[in-house]
């Protein structure tokens, strides 16, 4: 039998666990002082993230979806992205969007039920968190589509997780940036659970980037947990697309330190010795070992660092709590210029219950 076509899947690493070079350093990675940055900025996300699970537990908070363990991930696709480029997230990207001019104040009002959370700074055209699973995928490729017909060298870049991308809007969303060339890249953090679903029993695929593979894109593995190696191959998969060089799924192999959510107890579905595996291999300890093998950051820095992002944080939080709940009317004023008659008629009842209420 004749072999019609072959692929491979790559694999980049660059440090290792341990914090060891393993692979040729790119150029931005030769500048301590960048890689500091992103130091500073995962950790940062991680003190944010701890503080958000805190409020939920003590009741500010409603169910919050925690992105520790995802910091590299988070933190290199926000870099790698211009101002102009367009973020489709799911609902964890916290530390991408908070490159991209995002503030915590409006991911605690998201969860905290008030859609202002919604309208956060950073990026207008960026698209708010995606619950529902994979549809942010076609989101973005429509963009994608519109960015490539108005003749614009912008790049839509969506975020899914494993078991996402086992949904057909991921599939429709990859088939789609092939088929028409478009300046798209789809990246799957794989954190190993889909809630409580194992990537083993999630597809017989043996990796998930090869699913890129059938729409015609590019595609890789890359070590999620290694800002380095995510952050270099997300700037190369960007501005291929930029270029019309058409798209890219880039599978960042990582781990769900945490519950999926508030409301989940992972204990009941994976055991100790796995999560213990798993933090030995987390984001910022590697990163920190290696700066510290530069003489870029020692334990003095450290605590530093931490009491301002502590600081930081305490001002988004009490910026969180301060603010003042909408007037009932905010439900039904923002759907419609016109209201539908039954609209008008909810409201006017709403208004009618909250005077009485007040009265």
């Amino acid at each position: 039998m004749d072999t019609v076509a072959s692929f491979t899947i790559g694999y980049r690493q660059i440090l290792d666990p341990d914090g060891r070079v393993v692979d040729a350093l790119p150029e931005f990675a030769k500048d301590p002082a960048l890689l500091v940055d992103l130091y500073q900025r995962m950790s940062f996300t991680r003190v944010f993230d701890t503080k958000a699970v805190a409020l939920q537990r003590t009741g500010k908070l409603g169910t919050y979806a925690s992105c520790l363990g995802h910091e590299a991930a988070h933190i290199a696709i926000g870099v790698a992205m211009r101002p102009e480029d367009v973020f489709c997230p799911m609902y964890r990207e916290y530390g991408a969007q908070f490159v991209r001019g995002v503030k915590p104040r409006h991911v605690l009002l998201y969860w905290g039920g008030d859609e202002r959370g919604n309208d956060f700074t950073g990026p207008k055209h960026d698209l708010p968190w995606c619950v529902p699973i994979a549809t942010q995928c076609l989101h973005a490729a429509g963009a994608a589509l519109a960015f490539k017909l108005r003749h614009e060298p912008r790049v839509a870049v969506s975020v899914v997780g494993d078991g996402g991308s086992s949904k057909t809007d991921f599939y429709a969303a990859i088939n789609s940036a092939g088929a028409f060339t478009l300046p798209y890249v789809g990246v799957i953090v794989n954190n190993q659970w889909a809630i409580s679903v194992p990537r083993s029993a999630q597809t017989g695929a043996e990796t998930l980037a090869q699913k890129g593979l059938a729409g015609g894109l590019q595609s890789l593995q890359v070590d999620g947990n290694d800002v380095i190696a995510m952050l270099a191959v997300m700037q190369e998969a960007i501005e291929r697309a930029r270029r019309g060089g058409g798209g890219s799924v880039i599978e960042a192999v990582t781990y769900r330190l945490s519950d999926h959510t508030t409301a989940d107890d992972a204990r009941r579905y994976r055991g100790e010795d796995e999560v213990k595996e798993a933090w030995a291999r987390e984001p910022l300890k590697r990163l920190r070992k290696y700066l510290e093998s530069l003489g870029a950051w020692d334990e003095a820095r450290e605590q530093a660092w931490k009491e301002q992002c502590g600081r930081e944080v305490d001002v988004e939080v009490n910026a969180y709590l301060e603010t003042k709940s909408q007037p009932i009317e905010a439900i039904f004023d923002f759907l419609y210029a016109e209201a539908p008659h039954d609209i008008a008629a909810q409201r006017a009842q709403a208004l009618a219950w909250e005077g009485r209420a007040h009265g």
